[in-house]
This record gives structure tokens, sequence and C-alpha cells, in this order.
């Protein structure tokens, strides 16, 4: 929920209340699912997208290669 909530937030462009949500709700599937769990990556590609949106390259960066490698890991 605060997923999606985030992710409302961030189609609106209101990047400043969508950064906390998906921030909680990363830390909330890592510690119930696991690091490298698919769920993860998919919350953790949402954060790098914001931060792709909001100029925060090098952010993004290390988030797009944390997901690559929990991605290679469950195939």
């Amino acid at each position: 929920s605060l997923n999606n909530l985030a992710g409302l937030y961030d189609t609106q462009g209101n990047y400043s209340k969508a950064e906390p949500l998906y921030k909680r709700a990363l830390e909330i599937l890592e510690n119930a699912l696991g690091a490298n769990h698919p769920n993860v990556a998919a919350a953790m590609g949402n954060l790098a997208s914001l931060y792709r949106e909001t100029n925060r390259d090098s952010k993004a960066e290390k988030l797009e290669a944390l997901v690559q490698q929990i991605r290679e890991i469950n195939n």
C-alpha cells in the first residue's frame, strides 16, 4: 500500500511525499522478504526511477545496479 501511494504521489509530481513512502516500503519489504526478493527489486526500481526523475542519477545508478543483481539471483 505504501508503494502504491508513493507511486500516486510520484505520478502527480509530488516527489517530496513519494520519496519517504518508497523508502519505508522498501525497508518493510526487505525486512519481511529478504534483500534478494523480486518484490524488493521492484520497490527499489521505483525509488531509482524517482531519483532519475529528480536528477539524482548517481543514487539511481546504485539502486539500478542492485536491482539488476537481485534479478540475476532470481533467474
